[in-house]
């Protein structure tokens, strides 16, 4: 049996390194909390050994602040997949790697996914979880968040967007999520603000805690922000699965089509006794629909 080629055992190991960017140790203190890593949620999501990976071995280029050493997928997991038989592209931020934050070539990974997707008609979705722009690396990461940014407007009702908070989301990590079509967020994990507890009482005073400032409860019923909440990372994903098989891929689609045998010209007796005769008596759209 011949042996296998050195160059061969050589990408083997820099691809089994770069999947585990973060390190062991950071990896296990991660799931200690309960939380999927980045590569967990992703094969949550789609069918399985269906992901293929883009840019695995990219890394930044910033020389200063101690941030030398390259750390392969600059914090950010990108690719495609299927989900029931449709492709679907997906990015998950790494927050074991550099707290996930977001730098230039980060930014340019997202950007790229995004483009592919739309080039394809297919949906595009995003696992959040980072600290927000990568400060050692200056205005290179504002460029990326507006790679970002640009591409969540010029694609919107073109493909869908959903996006996933399932960790911090601080600063200009907050303003992608909430012009994409939907954000779910993951309850007691998930965090969305501009800035955080401690900068608010250094400027003003206020003492106030995470959870209250941006987690989960607040933007499902205050701010409004989020559109549903789940207790966990795989209940979270399972909605998302759940909404991707309403929708087309693209605007050039409709909807997935599903027999259930249900007549949609049956008529209901009971509809006439739910609707009430006056216009201004309220009723339960919930009921409605049920039938």
């Amino acid at each position: 049996m011949a042996e296998e080629d050195p160059r061969i055992l050589e990408l083997r190991e820099r691809r089994a390194k770069a999947q585990k960017a973060g390190g062991e140790e950071r990896i296990a203190k991660y799931k200690a909390k309960g939380k999927l890593t980045a590569r967990e949620r992703i094969t949550e999501l789609l069918d399985t050994g269906s992901f293929n990976e883009v840019e695995l071995y990219s890394s930044h280029r910033s020389e200063d602040f101690g941030v030398g050493d390259r750390i392969e997928t600059d914090g950010v997991v990108t690719g495609f997949g299927t989900l029931d038989g449709r492709t679907i592209y997906v990015y998950a931020q790494d927050f074991t790697v550099m707290g996930g934050a977001l730098g230039e070539v980060h930014g340019r990974k997202i950007a790229r996914l995004m483009d592919l997707a739309a080039q394809s008609g297919s949906p595009v979705i995003g696992m959040i979880d980072s600290g927000g722009a990568r400060i050692h690396e200056g205005t290179r990461s504002l460029w990326g968040y507006a790679q970002i940014f640009r591409r969540n407007t010029l694609y919107s009702g073109v493909i869908p967007q959903i996006s996933l908070v399932m960790g911090p989301c601080a600063g200009g990590a907050a303003y992608s999520p909430t012009v994409t079509d939907m954000i779910i967020m993951v309850e007691k994990q998930s965090f969305m603000f501009l800035t955080g507890p401690e900068v608010i009482k250094s400027v003003t005073g206020e003492i106030i805690d995470m959870e209250s400032l941006g987690g989960a409860a607040v933007h499902l019923g205050t701010s409004g922000t989020a559109h549903l909440t789940a207790p966990s990372d795989k209940e979270a994903i399972a909605v998302a699965r759940r909404i991707l098989s309403y929708l087309p891929s693209n605007n050039t689609e409709n909807p997935p089509f599903v027999d259930t045998g249900d007549d949609p010209d049956r008529a209901d007796e009971e509809l006439n006794h739910i609707m009430p005769d006056n216009a201004n008596e309220p009723y339960s759209m919930h009921e409605v629909i049920e039938r």
